[in-house]
C-alpha cells in the first residue's frame, strides 16, 4: 500500500478509535452516576464499571499520544461513526446525551444498556483481534501496542453489565440486538468508512475531545490537513 494512502487509513482508523474511546468513557459516567444513586451498596459493580471507565480513558490517551507523535490532530468524527451512539439512538429512539441519570436508573433501562454495552465490548475485541492480524495496522509499531493493550484490557469490560444483568435474573442479548449491533457494525466498516476515506477534503478537530472533560484540558493544536 502507498504511504499517503497507508496514512491516511490509519489516521482516519485511529479518529473513529480516538472518538468512540473519548465517548465510551463519557458514556459510562453516566452508568456510574446512575448506579450510584439506584445502587449505592453494590460497590462490587460500581468498581467493576469504574475499571472499565479508566480503561476507556486509558485507550482515549494513548490514541491521542499517537496523533501527537505524528503531529496532526485527529480528523473531526462526530456521532455517525460512534458504535454505542448509533446503538443507543436505535435500541431508546433518542441520543445517550438525551438519558439522564433517573431514566438510566430505571431497571427496564438500566437492563437495556447492560446489553447494549456487552455486546458493543464484545464487538469490539473481535474487532481488534481482526486489525492485528491487518499487515497495514501491524507495520505501525506503537499502534500495535496500543491494539494489544485494548486487546488484553477488554474482556474485563463486559463483565460487570453481564454480572448484573445475571444477578437480576435478566435476559441476555437477544436476536434484535444482535441484529443492530450488527447493522451498526456493518453502516460503519462497509459504508461510512470508504465515504470518508474517498472524501478528498476531511476537516482535522482543532481541540482534543476531552477538552471539556473535568479530568483533562484538552490544549488546541494546529495541524496540517
Amino acid at each position: 500500500m502507498a504511504e499517503p494512502i497507508r496514512n491516511r487509513f490509519l489516521e482516519l482508523l485511529c479518529s473513529i478509535y480516538l472518538y468512540n474511546e473519548h465517548r465510551g468513557y463519557t458514556a459510562i459516567d453516566r452508568m456510574l452516576a446512575a448506579i450510584r444513586v439506584r445502587w449505592p451498596d453494590d460497590t462490587a459493580l460500581i468498581a467493576q464499571v469504574e475499571n472499565h471507565r479508566a480503561d476507556e480513558r486509558k485507550h482515549y490517551l494513548m490514541f491521542r499520544r499517537w496523533f501527537e507523535r505524528r503531529g496532526v490532530m485527529p480528523f473531526d468524527i462526530d456521532r455517525a461513526c460512534g458504535h454505542i451512539d448509533r446503538f443507543v439512538e436505535i435500541v431508546f429512539g433518542a441520543p445517550i446525551d438525551a438519558l439522564g441519570t433517573p431514566e438510566i436508573g430505571r431497571e427496564a433501562n438500566f437492563e437495556q444498556l447492560c446489553r447494549v454495552i456487552s455486546l458493543t465490548e464484545r464487538r469490539g475485541h473481535r474487532q481488534v483481534e481482526t486489525l492485528l492480524r491487518d499487515p497495514v495496522v501491524t507495520q505501525d509499531a506503537q499502534l500495535t501496542k496500543i491494539f494489544r493493550v485494548i486487546e488484553q484490557d477488554e474482556p474485563s469490560h463486559w463483565t460487570p453489565y453481564d454480572g448484573w444483568l445475571a444477578d437480576h435474573a435478566r435476559r441476555g442479548p437477544n436476536w434484535r440486538e444482535r441484529m443492530v449491533d450488527s447493522f451498526v457494525h456493518g453502516e460503519l466498516l462497509l459504508f461510512k468508512l470508504p465515504i470518508l476515506f474517498l472524501t478528498p477534503r476531511l476537516d482535522r478537530r482543532t481541540t482534543w475531545p476531552d477538552r471539556d472533560d473535568d479530568d483533562q484540558g484538552g490544549k488546541p493544536l494546529t495541524a496540517a490537513a
